[in-house]
């Protein structure tokens, strides 16, 4: 019975919505006419065509549907397109595109602030300088839409979906491209990234600042100015992403500063500068990740304790391991080296005599960036067999007693 009522209750509110169209021929003629007559629970329809609009204002429980992929064009002006204030909205179904440059004020395709419970949904946005910008909002979710950019550099763009302050959101299954950030999440909580392409953004594909307590998995990063950078945040947990072709000076697969109690598992890393950037980070577990074909596998620039790396693979880097600062107490065990030279008489599948990741030539590059141009010569792998043989200049304790031989299957 308690459920026939909730039912019933549905069912007339549906029964009373009024469903608005929107066209050149339709009695409302604009989106923004469209939503200043709505009401809670209404459906605005805008059927196929180009509107020439801005600062679009949703205030109520509304859902707003492009039918036929409706395009608005913003024609270069320094406003958003869409200004949302309400909870249970949704607008999904439009392409937003010219969205002009703004020093002074934040612009986006979508802009929405204080907001609960809103959907936006299949939208594309093209030569804008914001996506969407979400502040001091709840339980959005944000899924499948397209967010493109041409800007050259950082001052000339902004990023494809920015968050502040915000909580329990889900950013999943979005594509941005050419942005400055991709995906950027400042002072925000309890919230999931998961299954979004982030590639050839500026700076990073996704950037974390001041954000504890969420998760981001199965996303590409791809050919960003570097990959993902999380910072000043705590127990995030970070699984089956992709880090790809991020090169530069200074770029990273994944940068990580002042980041304790997180787990970083399940990752691929390939083929960039540098796979993983550790600095001042505590207590996190490095877990079944593949790191493939980097400049430097892991790079640690500054002290770092008591984090543990079990079962990755280091594969085919120019140097696994390079550090700056003290390395106490963080633990190296059961991973795969490709640079292992040891053996397994017992045949067990872990090596018999430890190994030392840490080459005396990465000792030196650190210190001395220009001879990095020695790597590939005989002088190098007189000196790093010397101290390998004999331990002075590399930390006697930084070893893994445990070598896989075999490479591990690390299903990322």
């Amino acid at each position: 019975m308690k459920h026939l009522f909730i039912v019933l209750i549905l069912t007339s509110f549906i029964s009373h919505a009024t469903i608005i169209d929107v066209c050149a021929t339709c009695e409302v003629k604009k989106i923004g006419d469209a939503t200043l007559i709505a009401k809670d629970g209404d459906i605005i329809r805008v059927q196929q065509g180009v509107y020439y609009e801005t600062e679009i204002q949703i205030s109520h429980a509304i859902q707003v549907i492009g039918i036929n992929n409706p395009i608005i064009d913003a024609q270069g002006k320094q406003k958003s397109v869409f200004a949302c204030k309400a909870n249970g909205f949704t607008i999904s179904g439009f392409t937003i595109r010219n969205i002009g440059l703004s020093h002074t004020k934040e612009t986006a395709g979508i802009y929405v602030t204080k907001s609960r419970n809103f959907r936006l949904k299949k939208n594309t946005f093209i030569n804008v300088y914001g996506g969407f910008v979400i502040q001091r909002s709840t339980y959005g979710v944000i899924t499948e839409n397209k967010i493109s950019g041409t800007a050259k550099n950082e001052t000339k763009a902004g990023n494809g979906i920015h968050l502040y302050r915000c909580k329990n959101m889900r950013i999943e299954k979005n594509e941005t491209i050419g942005m400055r950030d991709g995906i950027y999440l400042e002072y925000v909580e309890k919230s999931s990234i998961s299954n979004n392409i982030n590639d050839n953004n500026i700076r990073y594909g996704l950037h974390f600042m001041f954000s504890d307590n969420n998760e981001f998995h199965h996303n590409q990063f791809k050919d960003n100015g570097s990959g993902c950078a999380v910072m000043y945040s705590d127990h995030i947990n970070m699984h089956h992403n992709s880090f790809r072709d991020n090169w530069g000076m200074a770029s990273y697969g994944l940068l990580l500063k002042e980041i304790n109690d997180s787990v970083i598992e399940s990752n691929l890393f390939e083929k960039n500068t540098v796979g993983i950037n550790i600095d001042s980070c505590n207590r996190n577990k490095y877990k079944n990740n593949h790191l493939n074909s980097n400049g430097w596998a892991i790079k640690f620039q500054g002290a770092a304790t008591y984090n543990f790396f079990e079962f990755n693979n280091f594969i085919n880097n120019s140097f696994d391991l390079s550090f700056k600062s003290s390395l106490k107490n963080n633990i190296f065990e059961a991973n795969h080296w490709s640079e292992y030279s040891g053996y397994d008489l017992d045949k067990d599948g872990i090596g018999d005599v430890p190994h030392r990741p840490l080459k005396l030539f990465s000792v030196v590059t650190t210190h001395t960036p220009d001879s990095v141009i020695l790597l590939r010569s005989l002088f190098v792998d007189i000196i790093n067999f010397s101290e390998q043989v004999s331990p002075i200049f590399t930390p006697e304790n930084l070893i893994d007693t445990k070598p896989i031989i075999k490479v591990i299957d690390a299903r990322y």
